[in-house]
Order: C-alpha cells, then structure tokens, then sequence
C-alpha cells in the first residue's frame, strides 16, 4: 500500500471508535491490519489475564487510552476470595517502557496499591485521566501523589471502591497553578474535605464539567461550590440536609437556577422534602436522576421531583419509592430509556412496602422507550413481566432480582418461567438477561431458543437439571459471559459447552455441582482456555470444585494465581 493511500486509510479508521468495530476492519487485509494497528489509541481488555501486558503492546505500539477489568463480577458479592489477583502493576511497569505517552487509564475491580499511584504519577509525562472502579489496595495517600505530580489531569473519577480513607487532606495537594480540571469524582470517601482546597481547587478549574463531592460536603459549601462552578453538566451533592437561614435557602435556590447546562444529578445524601424545591430550577434539562442514595426519599418526594423531569432518559432509586413513586415515573417520564430499583435494605427487616409488580408495569405503560431495566423487588408475577415485556419490546438489558431465591409467582405460585419465556420471545434485541425467582428448566429453554442476540446471562438459584443450562450453551449463538451460583448443574452442563467456549469470554459457576475431573477434562478438550477452580475449604471434598471461572486466553495459565486457586 502506498503512503498516500494508507493515510487516507488511517483517517478513515480514525473515525471508528468501537472496538469490534475495528478488530473486524484489522481481518480484511494484511494492509488493513497494520494500519489499524498502528493507528489504534485505546484498547479495552475485559479480563487482564486473558492477555498479557507484553501481547498488548507489541500488537499495538500508539496506544493513548487503556481500560482494563480485574476480578469476575461475582467479586462484587464477596464471592472471589481477598487476594484473587488482577493487581495493576505488571501493566503499569510494562506500560511505563512501551506507551511513555499514556494519558487515560480506567481501571474496574483491579487491585491498586499506593505504590502503583505513586508509579503511574511519576511514569507518565502527559498523563491526564485516571478512573478507579470498584479497585482496592490504595488510600488517600496514593491519590495525594496523583494531585501533586499529574500536572495535566482532566479527569479523576473514584468510584466505589475499598479504599483507606486517611484524610481529605490530598486536596490540597493540587499545586496553585493547577487548572485542567474537567471530572472530579469523590463521592465514594468518607473523610471531611479540606474544603478551603476543594473550593479553591473548583474555583480555578474553568472547564470543570463534572463535579461530585462525598457527603460531609454541607448544602452551604454546595452553594460555594456552584458559586464558582455553574458551567457544570453533572453533579454530585453531599448531604442535602442542615439548618439555613431563610437567606441560605433563597441564595442556595438562586446558584442552582444559575447552572442551566445541568443534565446529570446524584448524592442527595439525607434528602428532605424541605430542601427538594431548590432543585426543580434544574430538573427541566435533567436527563440523569441518581437516587441511589437518597434513602430518606419517600415516594411522594420522588413524584414532585419527576414532575419536573420530562426530558428524564435515566433514573436510579431506592425501593424506598415504593409503587406510587413509580408510578409518577411512569405519569411523568415518558422519554425514561434506564431504570434501576435498587434495595435499600438488602436482608428485607427494615422494608414496610418497598416496590411491587404493580409499579413495574405502571412505568412501562408510560416509558415505552425502556431499554434498561434493573429491578429488585420481593414479591413478582408473570402476568406483570409478560406486560413489561409487551410495552417496551425495544429492552436491551432486563435484570430482575426477585430478592427471596426461589420465589414462585406469588399469585398463581407457579414458577416464573412463563415470565423470562416472555422477554426473550418479546425483546429480540435483547443483549443482558438476569433472571431470578422460581425456575425450571422450561426458562433456559425458552433462551436457548429465543435469545439470538443475548450476550450476558446470570443466573441463581434456578433450574431443575444439567439439561437447564445445556439449553442456554446450545442455543445463544452471541453469548460472551455466562454467570452461574447455585443451581444443579454438574459436569455434563460444564462439558456441554466446548464448542461454545471458543467465542465466549467467560464463565463463572459456584456452589454447583461440578468435579475437579470435569474441570480438568475441559482444560484437556479446548485450546487457549483457563479453568480456574478456587477451593472454600482446604478440609472439604478434594472431588468438588466449589468455584469455577473459565475464560479465554492468548497468554496462557497466569503466574501470580494464589495458592487457594488451582490452574488447570
């Protein structure tokens, strides 16, 4: 190819931003292949040990942007035990030698110590975006080195994480003359801010766009902050409760009418109905409404909100809203495209009410543009999914969490299978599916034959037999990630999968009934897979294999597995 034609080319390619886009462009042609090689500036890896940091870089020398996922999902649920793996640092000394010109990294479920912070920090010149999801290992001592020596970060965004929260003291350790600034995100600390460096830090960051702030941030020093920050498109707030004087409350409603590009809103920590009418100034434009942890919204406080929210495309809340909120979201939103009910008491001995199937179905008769749905709840019936189903049939992600494993519909109390069977014949572009309650093994038949486009199941607590999940391995041509606890499936549903395993990226099951020598037998059968079993009791049954994890790998069995992990 000559040097005209390949720039033409790479300018082309420089204008496909997915992924799967471009590893398909790379398959056309030898000459493609390498102009997409070296034109490529970020790469996302869903499994940091389904290649190595070494293949990374040798397959793509320009790279700018890295995301980079550590531990199975199931670690969310203290499933995967302390000290699994996925530490950063094997990347970050590669990365230092081969990609001196990275600007962003986002890390999710990575273990990242201080030393690593204080190695990227040092490493990396032009260094300008860091998210932490849901990692641990670090404190607020790594962070102090990423404010003192990354000189143009734009972006820092801690998210969940387990972190030692020291102090709020590395505020201040942005120098002076820092000003790039555009996301910050610390909602998920819990130490009191220095707030005169917080204030002092937002004041000089002129394009700063997004701003969220942990919840020992008062409403007055909220008020500050939106003094010196009303360009914002999303914020955070801290605790949306105290005591303001009548000129506290009118100046705090006056900055909030002043941040008229506002779309995303979150925190409202403590939320009380005195305290909400401020808001309604910037609901008009709201198209993201975070209520995950507004716990004392009640559902009559969440219906004055959403009055004030047509343009609303996504909304979180507690189940603390109960039916009647959500049916103001259903009176009110007709644009919604995500919702996510989350609970606000996970064992159930605080909930009176909390959100039925009946507030389910009101939504979906009022958003028919639902797309995303995650819905925890105690009590559903099939009748009520069959309907959310029929309303909104454009669904991509349906996750229903029945919070009481093994619960039937619980008019009829006949198993939910009729419900899941709904769905995926309804919502054929349906992509994620989380199903719950009482199931046989008629649900994973009706996906097997139904969900073409189904890429991510997860299931619990479900199926009668090995058959159940034989269903879902032979069916699903598209599936990349199948999650399994506690379910009867054995070694002749792990084994069914060989063929299907070449395309998917993993498989997680616990508390099933697989055997070591099944485990062994698949690793024996397919080329380039790990199979990870990891024992919860050295004194337990040496023939069962208490949690499995199965993925695809270019780079082999890893070396850093601990000892209560064995590696077939």
């Amino acid at each position: 190819m000559d040097s005209q034609r390949k720039k033409v080319l790479e300018q082309v390619l420089n204008l496909v931003t997915s992924p799967k886009d471009r590893s398909s462009v790379s398959l056309v042609c030898k000459d493609w292949y390498d102009v997409e090689r070296h034109s490529r500036r970020h790469v996302f890896i869903g499994n940091c040990y389904s290649v190595s940091p070494e293949i990374v870089t040798r397959r793509f020398p320009n790279i700018r942007s890295v995301t980079l996922k550590g531990r199975p999902r199931f670690s969310d649920f203290n499933l995967v035990p302390p000290n699994w793996g996925g530490d950063v640092r094997p990347w970050l000394d590669v990365f230092a030698a081969e990609y001196p010109q990275l600007e962003e990294l986002r890390l999710k479920r990575m273990t990242v110590s201080d030393e690593s912070l204080e190695f990227l920090a040092a490493s990396f010149a032009d260094f300008k975006a860091l998210s932490l999801l849901s990692c641990d290992g670090f404190s607020t001592d790594g962070l102090e080195a990423i404010a003192t020596d990354c000189k143009n970060l734009t972006e820092l965004d801690i998210q969940e994480n387990d972190i030692d929260d020291k102090s709020g003291d590395w505020l201040s350790c942005f120098p002076e003359n820092f000003t790039s600034m555009e996301i910050l995100n610390f909602s998920c600390l819990n130490s009191d801010v220095d707030f005169d460096a917080l204030e002092s830090l937002v004041s000089r960051c002129k394009s700063l766009k997004v701003l969220k702030v942990n919840k020992t941030v008062t409403l007055d020093q909220l008020r500050s902050l939106l003094n010196h920050a009303p360009q914002l498109l999303e914020l955070g707030t801290g605790s949306f409760w105290q005591e303001l004087t009548p000129s506290q409350h009118s100046e705090l409603e006056r900055v909030f009418s002043n941040c008229k590009n506002l779309h995303a809103l979150s925190g409202l920590w403590q939320a009380t109905a005195l305290y909400l009418p401020v808001l309604y100034p910037v609901c008009t434009n709201l198209t993201f409404l975070n209520l995950s942890y507004a716990a004392t919204l009640q559902s009559w406080d969440l219906a004055k909100l959403v009055a004030n929210c047509p343009h609303l495309r996504r909304l979180w809340v507690l189940d603390t809203v109960e039916d009647k909120g959500l049916e103001a979201v259903g009176s009110n939103c007709p644009l919604l495209e995500e919702l996510r009910v989350f609970p606000s008491s996970p064992d159930g001995d605080d909930i009176v009410d909390g959100v039925t199937e009946s507030g389910f179905v009101a939504v979906s008769h009022g958003c028919p543009r639902l797309r995303y749905v995650l819905y925890f709840c105690w009590q559903m019936t099939n009748a009520a999914v069959a309907t959310v189903a029929q309303n909104c049939p454009d669904i991509t992600h349906f996750r229903l969490c029945i919070m009481t494993p093994a619960k039937p519909d619980h008019l009829t109390g006949e198993p939910m299978d009729e419900a899941f069977g709904a769905v995926v014949k309804t919502c054929t572009k349906l992509e994620r599916l989380s199903v719950s309650g009482l199931l046989t093994d008629l649900t994973f038949e009706y996906i097997g034959k139904y969900a073409k486009n189904l890429e991510y199941l997860s299931v619990a607590f479900a199926g009668d037999s090995d058959q159940g999940m034989q269903y879902v391995m032979n069916g699903c041509p598209k599936l990349k990630k199948l999650e399994i606890r506690d379910c009867p499936f054995g070694d002749t549903a792990l084994l069914s999968g060989l063929e299907k395993y070449e395309s998917m990226r993993s498989l997680w099951m616990s508390a099933c009934l697989v055997t070591m020598n099944a485990c062994r037998s698949l690793a024996s059968k397919v080329r380039r897979l790990n199979v990870e079993v990891m024992k919860d009791d050295e004194n337990g049954d040496d023939s069962q294999a208490d949690k499995v994890y199965v993925y695809r790998s270019i780079a082999g069995p890893r070396k850093d597995a601990p000892a209560f992990v064995l590696t077939f």
